[in-house]
Formats: C-alpha cells, structure tokens, sequence
C-alpha cells in the first residue's frame, strides 16, 4: 500500500497503480484520459462530456452531487477521485468509509497545477502530468491581455440569477482575461434583478453552464441592461481547471479581442 495527500489534506492509502479509478468530476475525467488511463477508467458522472468519442463507453454513477452508490459498488473501484465543491460532503464522507477517495480543493491556477500533480502521481503518470504543467504555465504566463478594466458580472444561472463571485476559480480567470469582477458576494450569491441593474456592468458574461445560456437569451439581457455589452462565453473554459487549461489562455485572449473589437456593446 501507498499512501499519498489529497488537497484537503487527508491522507490516503491505495495499492498503486491503481487499476479501477472513478471520476466524479467532468474536468478531471478529461484529465485521466490526457494523462493515458483511459482503460483505467471504470465510472464517471452522466455530465462527464469530455472526450466525446470515448465516455460514451463508459459506465455512469450518477450525477455529481446525486451518485448512485450501488452503481459505484458495482463497479468495485481502487481509487475514487472528486472534488470538494463539485461534489455533496456527506455522499463523499459515505464513500470515504468504503473507498480511497482524492479530493480536490480548487480556488487558484496554482491550485489547478497542484491537483494535476497530485493525480499523475498517485496514478503513477508523473510525467505527462508534469508536461502538461508546463505547457498551462507556459500558456498563461504569455497570457498578456490589454488591462481592459471592464466591469464585468459573470452569470451562471438564471432563476434565480447567480453570479461567480470572489473565493471561485471563475473569478480568478476572469483577473487573467483583465476583467474587474463587481460582484462583491463571495462565491456564488443569488442576485435580484434590480441589484444586478444597480451594479452597472460594462459587459455581462453568459456562462454555457452549468445553466445552458445560448443564443436567445442575448436580447432578453440587452433589454435589461440596455448600456452593457451581453456576451456568451465558454463556461468549460472559465470552470474546468483540468487539462482543459491547455486551451484556456488562447481563448482568453481571443475573447478580450473579440470584445475590444466588438466594444463592450
């Protein structure tokens, strides 16, 4: 047996390599399969999208914060990996008392790296891990947008509204793209509509999840804030704090484009 430390500090003992991993997490079920365990992975979660052409296959526990225990029995997993805001606390500590479980407890980039790490070495894949650290650092130590200082809210959800606040990994990429987050709630606080309308936003970013804002939606939120620019923007890219980090910066940077271009409007 091995042991090793998860991000909440705990520490875990598995037999390594393991062999039968559970994700619980869609971004960090990209992330085994970029680090080459895709026949390592037994479970994941119904909203587990990434890679398209090979998750199709595999067996599904549930949702994130609605597993499905007997599936996860079923499945008889050495290693389970989740996260601590992703996931519900006592479906984790249930699965604690029978499995190895490796949180994740992510707010910074530098937290994202440290999780990627952390999974190439109790997955024993140590080095793809530290190759794709080192092209994220890359990415986004080159990531050098304008400092556009456009008052930003972030929207998540609609009914009600909610925003990404600070204390969350999405605030944290919107500081890379050079935007000024003005929600001052931490986390993800609910917003009435005319507290939103208060705050005065130079641009409101649509989220792609977890509500799935889309296209329709831009004239409803241009006739509540007639003077702010309404944007979709790619939630995977602000949330996902996996491998999918590769991609991140280079969209950062095209989107600051897009909207100088475009103006906040």
């Amino acid at each position: 047996m091995h042991s090793f430390t998860d991000q909440l500090g705990r520490i875990i003992q598995i037999k390594h390599p393991p062999q039968r991993i559970i994700s619980l997490v869609p971004s960090q079920t990209e992330l085994l399969f970029d680090l080459g365990l895709g026949d390592r992975i037994v479970g994941i979660t119904k909203f587990c999208n990434h890679p398209l052409d090979k998750v199709n296959r595999i067996p599904k526990v549930g949702g994130t914060k609605k597993l499905n225990f007997d599936s996860i029995q079923s499945l008889t997993p050495d290693l389970i990996i989740g996260n601590k805001e992703e996931n519900e606390q006592t479906q984790i500590e249930f699965l604690m008392n029978h499995y190895p479980v490796w949180m994740s407890d992510i707010v910074t980039l530098h937290d994202a790296l440290q999780m990627i790490s952390g999974i190439g070495s109790i997955t024993n894949t140590q080095a793809r891990a530290d190759v794709l650290i080192a092209r994220i650092t890359e990415n986004f130590a080159g990531l050098m947008p304008c400092k556009t200082t456009l008052k930003v809210v972030y929207l998540i959800w609609k009914k009600p509204f909610m925003a990404a606040g600070p204390g969350t990994f999405i605030n944290v990429m919107l500081q890379y793209c050079g935007f000024v987050n003005i929600i001052e709630k931490e986390r993800y606080p609910e917003l009435a509509l005319a507290e939103m309308q208060n705050l005065k936003p130079d641009a409101v970013l649509l989220s792609s999840e977890p509500y799935p804002f889309k296209g329709k939606h831009i004239n409803e939120f241009k006739s509540i804030f007639p003077d702010s620019g309404i944007h979709l923007v790619d939630g995977e890219m602000f949330s996902w704090y996996g491998s999918r980090l590769l991609l991140a910066a280079e969209y950062f940077r095209q989107l600051v484009l897009e909207m100088q271009i475009r103006g906040s409007n």
